[in-house]
């Protein structure tokens, strides 16, 4: 199979693997189509290897396509089953293995391509706002920013499930994508965001989506008493100097999360959530895929280079031939 490696040069080549055999309890997927998330461009620049047991020399989390092969052992899941998943690793190739309980099940309605921009984005959102941020329905949520996949697709969710999304951007003319998928206010980023969300809501948002940081000590004042705020992304910078005794008496909570670092049990776990309470928003059209932009399985360098330099709102997505 063809499969793109990392080099030692931190630039990435397609090579000729082994086409690997699913264990007793996993499948093997064809893989028609990977979604493309920062996590990958960090892996190829050496900062965010795949967690133990998985090979970092493949990038690549995200992926949609059917199962070609299933282990000895595997009960839920069978050859021809349209599926897609996140996974620790080794995406962005022809095939891939995993526990049969780890794929999603793919709508006969949504093609490969659109699939691929589900799983990271919306499993991810749903997690930290919902799981880790313990957001509830009448509450405001900040989406930090609201403008890529994960971000987008938080704005759905909190929509969809009854809170009231803020999203964020340097431009606010970039959240023109989040307002048609139910963003309720934009603000800036700069040194007025405390403020705005203090008229906007009145006391602070509850929850703070937050794939920025790391300048917490302005952003925490626009955080409600009691309140959370969840990091998943460090677009901002990886160091900070907080003050805590303004956290402590506001009693509020700092927690962070990865979708990749986390055991095979874990990962089942957050497959399950996905089948039982996101997957009917889609079937009902209260959820929506995002919007994507496409390029050849050949070209994956060119797909990095346009998640780094353009501004696009929404997945880019690379399409095998």
């Amino acid at each position: 199979m063809q499969a793109w490696q990392i080099q030692d040069d931190h630039t990435i080549k397609l090579a000729s693997m082994t086409t690997p055999e699913p264990g007793p309890d996993q499948v093997r997927v064809k893989v028609r189509a990977m979604g493309v998330n920062r996590a990958d461009i960090l892996q190829v620049k050496g900062l965010y290897p795949a967690p133990p047991g998985f090979d970092s020399s493949v990038p690549g989390l995200e992926y949609a396509g059917e199962i070609e092969a299933v282990g000895s052992q595997v009960m839920g899941r069978k050859v021809g089953d349209r599926v897609m998943g996140l996974i620790p690793g080794c995406a962005y190739s022809e095939y891939l293995v995993t526990h049969e309980r780890e794929t999603l099940t793919l709508p006969d309605d949504i093609d490969f391509a659109t699939g691929a921009t589900i799983p990271e984005a919306f499993l991810t959102a749903y997690r930290a706002m919902f799981l880790e941020g313990g957001l509830q329905p009448g509450q405001w949520v900040l989406v930090r920013p609201a403008t890529a996949g994960v971000g987008l697709a938080g704005v759905q969710l909190a929509n969809a499930l009854g809170a009231r999304p803020i999203g964020s951007s340097r431009n606010l003319d970039n959240l023109a994508t989040a307002r048609e998928m139910g963003l309720v206010e934009g603000v800036l980023e700069d040194d007025t965001l405390p403020e705005r969300l203090k008229e906007i809501t009145g006391e602070g948002v509850a929850v703070i989506f937050d794939m920025v940081g790391p300048d917490w000590n302005q952003l925490l004042k626009g955080l409600r008493i009691e309140g959370t705020l969840v990091m998943i992304g460090v677009l901002g910078g990886t160091k900070t100097e907080l003050d805590l005794r303004g956290m402590m008496q506001r009693r509020q909570t700092l927690t962070a999360m990865t979708m990749r670092s986390q055991p095979l049990e874990k990962r089942i776990a957050i497959a399950k959530v996905f089948n039982d309470r996101l997957a009917p928003l889609f079937a009902n059209g209260r959820l929506r895929p995002l919007p994507l932009k496409t390029f050849p399985f050949s070209d994956a360098p060119a797909a990095h280079a346009h998640m780094i330099e353009d501004a696009f709102s929404g997945k880019r997505v690379l399409v095998v031939d």
